[in-house]
């Protein structure tokens, strides 16, 4: 999305002016679903803000208390934080709380790598805001009216994200899950489809899966998830079946080549974030090694 399709396409420059407002009387929107971190993205930004300033204004709008919202922008306002900026040029739009919601969203789907927390919080707020801009009073019925707007918002959100219906359903069940399964979800511990039919579990049930993990780093596959989700359902789950469910071998299991996470974490580079990514770097990093080694050999021969 660019900044201009924010605006509903129209020449921005004609319409609306930015004017700089300082950093201070900037807030985030509330419950910003999106993470801003110190990474080394951030840290390009920061260097292109320090030659060449902000140059797409932050969409905002104003609070009762006189400051402001950010719309869209949070990551630019981090960066001229980091920059020493004391000012940024803001875009002040009149919203109502969906409509805000909604820019919010749409304009932080267009980052190249998202989590499956934040498109789980964020696709739950959008299909919230489009429900009630969609809401109709010409319905006798409002059991049916609601069928149909929910319906009809959900497809809205598809179509905007560019995902089914039913992904949608799935991403926003992940809220469900406890915060600490949640983590391991965005670090790629724990799958998509298993940790879905996790979040059915009560916050108990969920804590054990976590008490688990904790012991052993153990996390359930499709199947013994699926099981976990069922007894659940049948009020037959209970602590000690989890831990046999859990414990049973999973195809093709091998024992895991475990590493030091903490020794490791303190040298790899800020911009890996994932377990996937710190391996595939240990990955190169020891085939490089090899290649030198092999180079080394050669020479000597």
């Amino acid at each position: 999305m660019t900044f201009l399709s924010l605006c509903n396409g129209k020449d921005i420059l004609n319409i609306e002016k930015a004017i700089p407002i300082p950093l201070e009387k900037l807030f985030d929107f509330p419950n910003h679903p999106f993470q801003v971190n110190d990474d080394k993205e951030m840290e390009n930004m920061v260097e292109t803000v320090k030659t060449g300033g902000i140059i797409m204004p932050l969409v905002v709008r104003q609070r009762d208390d006189g400051n402001y919202e950010i719309i869209s922008g949070h990551r630019r306002k981090r960066a001229s934080q980091l920059a020493n900026l004391k000012e940024v040029p803001c875009i002040i739009r009149d919203l109502s709380d969906d409509e805000a919601t909604i820019i919010m969203v749409d304009s932080n789907m267009q980052r190249t790598k998202i989590l499956p927390s934040e498109k789980a919080f964020a696709y739950k707020m959008k299909l919230e805001a489009e429900k009630h801009q969609g809401q109709r009073t010409d319905l006798t019925s409002a059991q049916v009216g609601q069928k149909l707007e929910s319906k009809t918002a959900r497809e809205k959100v598809a179509e905007d994200v560019g995902e089914s219906r039913e992904q949608i359903r799935r991403y926003i069940r992940l809220t469900e899950l406890i915060p600490e399964l949640l983590k391991l979800v965005d670090e790629e511990r724990i799958a998509f489809s298993p940790a879905v039919d996790l979040s059915y579990l009560t916050e108990d049930e969920q804590y054990v899966i976590l008490n688990i993990y904790d012991y052993d780093e153990k996390t359930p596959n499709v199947s013994q998830a699926k099981h976990l989700k069922m007894l659940s359902q049948e009020g037959k789950l209970t602590a000690d079946k989890i831990e046999e469910i859990m414990g049973e071998q999973k195809p093709n299991q091998v024992e895991k080549f475990k590493l030091n996470k903490e020794r490791i974490q303190k040298i790899l580079p800020k911009s890996i974030q994932t377990e996937k990514q710190a391996e595939d770097f240990i990955v190169k990093c020891i085939e490089e090694h090899n290649e030198r080694e092999e180079k080394k050999r050669s020479y000597e021969r």
